[in-house]
């Protein structure tokens, strides 16, 4: 099914179209969803998120009559806003257990663990080079995308990445 007949479908009969949509795009999302929050949030949360892009998506389609182009670029802007706004909330509030309901303690892995400091690290520059950082190095937005979306001069972006990373480099040698 193309995304024209996806489309069509999802104008026709919005919720056998979102069925649609969900069987054959499940995986791209999740894709995204897994490279952006690996490491930050569990399977379940990743899961959790994959379910809430799709009804972004379902929210967002029916309130402008499904008037879309691509079903899978439509996506991609949702899965990527969303993975953001997720990965924010959980470096911003880590979850903090009672010990009594901790149970065992899983291993980490080594990659997982980096992406935790480095994070926490990035969090610390403050604001806008921790939004330059998430989105050039976390989502690989290009600098002239930042730039407009930050409303900044492309070369200030550049000149607060190579300071940013002087800094980065500082704050993660003293947590060593």
């Amino acid at each position: 099914m193309t995304d024209k007949e996806l489309i069509e479908k999802l104008k026709s009969s919005p919720q056998a179209g979102l069925a649609a949509v969900v069987d054959r795009y499940t995986a791209y999302v999740m894709k995204i969803a897994r490279t952006k929050l690996n490491g930050i949030c569990s399977s379940e949360d990743i899961e959790e998120a994959v379910s809430d892009i799709f009804f972004k998506f379902y929210q967002t389609g029916q309130s402008s009559g499904f008037d879309i182009r691509s079903v899978r670029a439509y996506l991609s802007v949702i899965a990527g806003r969303h993975c953001t706004d997720v990965f924010r909330k959980h470096i911003s509030s880590p979850d903090i257990l009672p010990l009594e309901d901790a149970g065992e303690i899983p291993t980490q892995e080594p990659l997982s663990d980096n992406r935790t400091t480095l994070a926490a690290a990035v969090k610390k520059l403050g604001e806008p080079d921790t939004s330059i950082f998430i989105r050039k190095y976390f989502f690989g937005q290009k600098t002239k995308e930042i730039a407009e979306e930050l409303h900044l001069n492309p070369k200030a972006v550049d000149k607060r990445v190579s300071r940013g990373l002087v800094k980065l480099r500082k704050i993660l040698k003293e947590e060593e």
